[in-house]
């Protein structure tokens, strides 16, 4: 007999088949049926191309931390469904999950046959969150969006608390436009009349987000303009320690545990949404409680150090962005040290754009393919490599220094992720293994290593 849990996300899943398609009528004729449980929800509403995740985790966990109701929705998931909704520092649980599905998939069912179109997954899972927080009578609701922003389903939500536009680079170009300009208009699509504006876009994208706040009459906090000062080495866990001015506010002796310095940018952009709440008077700040909720924060297969020794890195960065952001890291902690590179990447992704940044620091690869269908096998992968110039045909015998070879990397294919995990340590060993270009990537490596029962591998 499937599980509860099973059962809802096949039904879930069902809906799958219908495509991801932008639009907020069917969302809207949906949560009209079922009540409009968003409405009445405080939101701080987040989108952008890399960063949104973890700017979503800094606010939710600050916000915690200051002793607030608060509710998470993110995408993906790396490894379980339920990690996509999260409350008050627990995610939701099978029964909850079923009990939703039961409200929502009836509805979404006779909605699409009123209106004789189908209605997304994106759209299910969307109102069952919004119903789920209604439900839990929530201080506040951290939404981050699926993609865009414009007509992203997320976008039924009227009045935000602050909309939030992290960094944006190219990605869903077939949806969203072919230049930056056009990318942030998509994402512009978030602000709402009068409504707080936080913004860490640059350039371009910068332009278009600060003449759209003006046009609706938001005040525009630029990220980037933010005073900061780091301190010398890294913190305790891993990542940086910083102190910034916010508003003439000051902000001291902040840790981070995720590493990398465009953390710093996140949590920044996180603290600029804290110090609005507080001119608002929506939130009472206590600085011990708001270092330790940004302190606390931490994501899977966001530069994720899965295992020491071996040192194993997770990291989904399935775009040239994300990409450019992990070299960057990897070369700022680990110069000079032998990178072994595990990669699988979804077709509809710039696969050899992305392998350009990655060559940058790998030393030797090994091309797979994850458990989407969308995913590209690892011979093409492994083809896009050497057509691209980002990898060597021959494949790495031994590794002979722990310096970073004059000649592109060279490289293996492993079908599917279990067999890459074990080619991986089987093979002479790395300074560093890095998993990365696929989020699916990530939670099939993981879903493996738990059945095998090797976390210390």
């Amino acid at each position: 007999m499937p599980s509860k849990i099973n059962s809802a996300q096949e039904r879930i899943a069902a809906f799958s088949k219908f495509g991801s398609k932008l639009g907020l009528e069917r969302m809207e004729a949906l949560l009209n049926e079922l009540g409009n449980p968003e409405e009445g929800l405080s939101v701080i509403h987040v989108a952008g191309t890399n960063g949104k995740g973890s700017v979503c985790r800094y606010v939710y966990e600050a916000l915690s931390s200051l002793g607030y109701r608060v509710g998470l929705y993110t995408s993906p998931y790396v490894v379980c469904f339920n990690e996509r909704m999260e409350a008050n520092g627990g995610a939701v649980t099978d029964g909850e999950l079923d009990e939703l599905a039961d409200a929502v998939i009836p509805v979404a069912e006779r909605v699409a046959r009123m209106a004789g179109d189908p209605v997304t997954e994106f759209e299910v899972i969307t109102a069952m969150a919004f119903l789920w927080f209604r439900n839990l009578g929530l201080d506040f609701v951290v939404l981050e969006v699926g993609l865009g922003g414009r007509g992203d389903s997320t976008n039924v939500v009227r009045q935000p608390l602050v909309s939030v536009i992290t960094e944006i680079s190219f990605d869903h170009m077939d949806r969203l436009g072919e230049t930056l300009a056009e990318i942030a208009a998509e994402k512009a699509g978030i602000i709402k009349p009068g409504c707080p504006v936080v913004s860490g876009a640059t350039g371009a994208a910068a332009r278009v987000i600060a003449r759209k706040a003006y046009e609706l009459g938001c005040a525009l906090t630029d990220v980037n303009r933010v005073k900061r000062s780091l301190a010398p080495g890294m913190s305790a866990r891993g990542g940086y320690s910083f102190s910034a001015v916010i508003d003439g506010a000051r902000y001291d002796s902040f840790e981070l545990s995720m590493p990398g310095a465009h953390q710093v940018s996140n949590a920044i952009t996180a603290l600029c949404v804290i110090d609005i709440l507080r001119h608002e008077k929506l939130v009472v700040s206590d600085s011990a409680k708001l270092r330790a909720g940004i302190q606390k924060a931490v994501m899977p297969a966001r530069f994720q150090i899965y295992s020491e020794n071996p040192l194993v890195i997770f990291d989904g960065a399935h775009n040239v962005s994300g990409a450019r952001t992990l070299a960057d890291t990897l070369k700022e902690l680990y110069p000079g040290k032998h990178i072994r590179f595990v990669t699988a990447i979804l077709r509809d992704k710039q696969a050899s754009e992305i392998l350009a940044v990655f060559s940058e620091v790998a030393s030797s690869y090994i091309f797979t393919s994850s458990s989407n269908p969308r995913s590209l096998s690892a011979e093409e992968v492994a083809d896009i490599a050497v057509n691209s110039g980002a990898a060597s045909i021959p494949a790495p015998k031994e590794n002979k220094s722990s310096l970073q070879p004059a000649t592109l990397p060279p490289f293996v294919t492993a079908p599917g992720a279990p067999l890459a995990t074990d080619l991986a340590f089987a093979l002479p060993p790395a300074d560093v293994t890095v998993f990365a270009g696929s989020f699916y990537l990530i939670g099939d490596v993981i879903k493996y290593l738990n059945e095998k029962n090797t976390l210390d591998i």
